[in-house]
């Protein structure tokens, strides 16, 4: 990743870190472990934008566009099942939400060598 990308991520992950923490005290977020999970949830909603910005510049030794966009999915997948366990202490709905997003991912995966050419 070029050195702008990475220090404009660090930047986004600072305000991500302060608004959630802002939240926290607000008393809009009840735990310390909430806190950590929508920051995982919502950096992950930054790696989905920065996949999108990597389509129009892409990178030839980096990560791809398509990487960088499965990866902000399993963060978003990752800290909002863990909130989802935290808000109602049942794992089954965790569970099933990791398993829905890995099987979403795996239909998108297989798409593309589905095509005839």
């Amino acid at each position: 990743m070029p050195r702008q990308y990475e220090m404009l991520s660090f930047g986004v992950l600072l305000v991500i870190i302060a608004l959630v923490l802002v939240a926290y005290v607000a008393l809009i977020i009840t735990g310390l472990d909430q806190v950590l999970a929508l920051v995982i949830a919502l950096y992950g909603v930054w790696n989905i934008v920065l996949a999108g910005i990597r389509v129009k510049n892409p990178e030839k030794y980096g990560r791809s566009a398509y990487e960088t966009l499965l990866m902000g999915i399993v963060l978003i997948a990752l800290g909002g099942s863990w909130f989802l366990f935290i808000a109602t202490q049942n794992i089954i709905l965790s569970i099933v939400l990791i398993l829905l997003v890995i099987g979403i991912i795996a239909v998108i995966s297989a798409l593309p060598s589905m095509r005839k050419k």
